[in-house]
C-alpha cells in the first residue's frame, strides 16, 4: 500500500464553466488524473504555465487556506483562487498527516500577519514580520516540516539569500530521506529540481517530454522552455 497522504487526483471538467480561463491553460486543460507515487513531487516551469493554479487547487482541496498557513488558518484577504479546486477530487491514503503547511510566497505577508493575530501563550508568535524573507521561510521549514506531514510550497526559494536557500534545501533533503511525508513544490532552482524522480517538460504550453530524471534532466537546462518536473505518472 502506498504511504503518500495524497495518492492521486481527478479533475471533473464538467464542473468548470465553459468560458473559464482554466480551459485555456494548455498544460492542464487535458489533465483528467494524476498519480502521486513518490513522497516528493516538483512542479517547475515558466510563469503562466498553470503550475501555481494546479498547486493551489490541490492545497485548497486538501483543506488548506487559499492564501497559505496550516489547515487551522481561516481567513481571506482577497478571494482570488480559481474554481479548479471545486473540480478536484483527491485520492487520499489511509494515513492522516500529523502536521501540514501551505506556503506561497506571494501571499506570505498576509499569513505572517494572521500568525501574529492567532498567537497565544501556548502558541507564541514566530514574529515573521521581524525576520527577513529567508529567515521566515526557513523558520517555517524548521518548525513545521516533520516526518508524517504534508507540505505544499509555492516557490519557497523566492527572494531568499544563499545561506537560507542552502539550509532550506538541507531541510528538504533530510525530511525526504525519512520517506514519511508528502512534499509538493514549485521551484525554479536546479538544485531543488535534482531531487525529482521524474521530469515533465512543457514547451509552448504542452507536454514535450516525460521520463526519469536521468533521461530528461541532461537536456533540460539546454531547452529554451519552461518545464514541469514531477515524480509522478501523468495520464490524460
Amino acid at each position: 500500500m502506498k504511504n503518500q497522504f495524497i495518492q492521486g487526483l481527478m479533475i471533473d471538467w464538467k464542473k468548470i464553466e465553459a468560458d473559464s480561463y482554466l480551459r485555456k491553460i494548455e498544460a492542464i486543460k487535458d489533465v483528467r488524473t494524476l498519480d502521486f507515487n513518490k513522497s516528493v513531487t516538483f512542479f517547475v516551469g515558466e510563469n503562466g504555465s498553470g503550475k501555481s493554479t494546479l498547486l493551489e487547487a490541490i492545497a485548497v482541496a486538501y483543506g488548506f487556506n487559499p492564501e497559505g498557513g496550516t489547515r487551522n488558518y481561516s481567513f481571506s484577504t482577497y478571494d482570488s483562487h480559481s474554481e479548479l479546486c471545486d473540480a478536484v477530487t483527491l485520492i487520499k491514503g489511509v494515513r492522516r498527516p500529523r502536521v501540514g503547511y501551505f506556503l506561497r510566497a506571494e501571499s506570505f505577508y498576509n499569513v505572517a500577519t494572521k500568525e501574529r493575530e492567532y498567537a497565544d501563550i501556548q502558541h507564541p508568535s514566530q514574529e515573521y514580520h521581524e525576520k527577513s524573507h529567508g529567515e521566515s521561510f526557513l523558520a517555517i521549514a524548521q518548525n513545521y516540516m516533520k516526518a508524517g506531514g504534508i507540505f505544499i510550497f509555492d516557490e519557497p526559494e523566492a527572494g531568499i539569500d544563499l545561506w537560507s536557500f542552502s539550509m532550506l534545501v538541507k531541510q528538504f533533503e533530510e525530511l525526504h530521506a525519512e520517506k514519511k511525508e508528502s512534499l509538493i513544490l514549485i521551484s525554479h532552482q536546479e538544485r531543488i529540481i535534482r531531487m525529482a524522480d521524474r521530469i515533465m517538460v512543457i514547451k509552448d504550453g504542452k507536454v514535450d517530454a516525460l521520463g526519469p530524471k536521468e533521461e530528461v534532466f541532461p537536456g533540460l537546462m539546454e531547452r529554451d522552455t519552461g518545464c514541469v518536473c514531477m515524480n509522478q505518472s501523468h495520464r490524460s
